[in-house]
């Protein structure tokens, strides 16, 4: 197949999904083209088939906001005619799915099908937005197929959108086994640690909605019962609060901020616990990450969260906002060391067996065989 995949190009879930998935196409032997204003952080151009094609804005002063949208379609439409695309994959609603489908009318009557995968705020915060809520919704149904990376996203969608006529499949997030295979016995977080500590990390875009200070205050109840160092990894607009807070209690030293790497699974592998305390995830991609490698996770069980992490298995669903409760569950694992690498034995299994990169990629091509087989379906 010829797959033209359009994703946001930072750090986020999305982006990463949308480019582990061109990138194991490609693999497979698909011909896959990348379509965004950047090169997305992880998209490595060592396949043959893999190409990147940039959308460039315009900037016209008659523009007060340069219209994204329009050029992300026009690149869209220009590279499904001259590269013989047979379908756009898009991750997010908006714009991505709205661009598709304008893209998707430019070509016709070349056929041109639309699959939009929702990964949860282009529905829950964009799309729940009154300026965006119609056009989201719209997207949604224009779209000849739609899935969502977990059964609470999905339920969300139908209820907040009001589209219970439209089929979504669930996909769940994937790893690639052998990349943390490969990092398995390196040092990776213990590089950071001294004698003795042990190791809490966090893996996010700092946004409010991940609640890092929740992870700093599970991390100061850990630290003054046993020597910890916490490693943040990631930046965005919450870092400089948790960077005041930390000289406020004078804890700097044991806190690293680590800033945005590609290669997360090269710092998660020898940590001993993941701390995810966020308000609300779709799916929770940080999270199986560190089930990869072994690392027992403590998360706010909201969201699509108890579909990745086994309360009481792999890790530890608590409320959200008890740092209290987080900090004791993160003691008494601690406290038991079998049970401890028990935990992360289970989780890099469960990580392995249930979101292995082969089988969640065969059900991305379902889809797409099964759109091509019924034709691209006019929009309502």
């Amino acid at each position: 197949m010829r797959i033209g995949i359009s994703c946001y190009p930072t750090f986020g879930g999305s982006g990463v999904v949308a480019t582990e998935l061109a990138m194991a196409l490609a693999a497979g032997g698909d011909q896959v083209h990348v379509i965004s204003y950047a090169l997305p952080s992880r998209l490595a151009l060592v396949s043959p088939n893999v190409f990147f094609h940039e959308v460039v804005v315009p900037h016209y002063p008659l523009f007060e906001y340069p219209p994204y949208s329009l050029a992300l379609a026009s690149k869209m439409a220009e590279v499904a005619r001259f590269q013989g695309l047979d379908l756009l994959h898009v991750h997010y609603a908006v714009p991505n799915a709205v661009s598709a489908i304008l893209a998707r009318d430019i070509v016709a009557p070349r056929a041109l099908p639309v699959v939009t995968t929702l990964h949860g705020t282009d529905v829950t915060l964009v799309g729940n937005d009154p300026s965006y809520l119609e056009t989201t919704r719209w997207a949604v149904v224009a779209s000849d197929a739609v899935t969502a990376v977990s059964e609470w996203l999905r339920h969300r969608t139908v209820e907040q959108l009001g589209v219970e006529q439209k089929p979504i499949e669930v996909i769940p997030n994937f790893i690639e086994p052998e990349r943390y295979e490969r990092v398995r016995h390196q040092p990776g977080a213990r590089r950071w640690a001294r004698p003795g500590e042990k190791i809490l990390i966090h893996v996010s875009n700092f946004r409010p909605v991940k609640r890092v200070m929740d992870v700093l205050e599970v991390y100061l109840r850990v630290r003054e019962r046993l020597p910890a160092r916490l490693l943040l990894l990631g930046d965005g607009p919450d870092r400089a609060k948790v960077e005041g807070r930390c000289r406020e209690l004078g804890v700097c030293d044991g806190v690293v901020f680590l800033g945005n790497h590609p290669a997360v699974e090269e710092i998660l592998t020898g940590a001993d616990l993941f701390l995810l305390p966020s308000s609300g995830e779709s799916f929770g991609l940080a999270a199986l990450e560190a089930l990869a490698c072994e690392v027992p996770v403590i998360a706010a069980a909201a969201g699509g969260v108890p579909e990745v992490i086994e309360d009481g298995i792999d890790g530890f669903l608590l409320p959200v906002g008890d740092v209290d409760a987080m900090a004791a569950a993160a003691l008494d694992l601690f406290a038991d060391p079998e049970r401890h690498r028990a935990f992360g034995r289970r989780g890099r299994e469960r990580a392995i067996t249930r979101f292995s990169e082969t089988a969640i990629v065969a059900r991305y091509r379902a889809v797409y065989e099964r759109v091509l087989a019924h034709g691209r379906r006019p929009a309502p």
